[in-house]
């Protein structure tokens, strides 16, 4: 019978916090692009009582780094083991790839919002994803 490996808890826990936060980084960028501003809710603005797509742009953000950790978490520790086939690998790595790269070239085009308020927007998604990523990791290694 093959000896079955782990990878140590700690590592596993780190790669899907960085997991989570890259997932939850480029969420947030393509959200910028289709217009959900994370900074909406902090306008005084008397027309608008409390801005939907800033509210979904938090939520989206925060199930997004939750899901990336928990799920990256249960891959990590079936790949120690050998439990991934080679296609699914394959498979989930190109759309990683993809993903990325779509944010990346969204975070390249230029922006409505003005720096500052982006910049303090990006560090609130920075926040929450690292806060949702590890509880995301958290509950995964949990279980196991």
């Amino acid at each position: 019978m093959a000896e079955t490996t782990t990878f140590p808890r700690r590592l596993i826990l780190a790669g899907a916090m960085i997991s989570g936060l890259l997932l939850a980084l480029a969420v947030h960028m393509l959200g910028q692009r289709f217009g959900l501003d994370l900074g909406g809710l902090w306008r005084n603005d008397p027309d608008n009582f409390m801005p939907i797509g800033s509210a979904f742009a938090w939520w989206l953000i925060a199930a997004m780094a939750f899901v990336g950790g928990y799920v990256t978490a249960n891959l990590l520790h079936s790949a120690a083991s050998g439990r991934i086939p080679q296609r699914m690998r394959q498979f989930l790595i190109t759309i990683g790839v993809l993903f990325l790269a779509g944010a990346g070239q969204a975070a390249s085009a230029p922006n409505a919002i003005p720096t500052a308020s982006g910049v303090l927007a990006s560090l609130a998604a920075l926040g929450l994803g690292g806060v949702m990523a590890f509880c995301g990791a958290h509950f995964a290694l949990r279980k196991t």
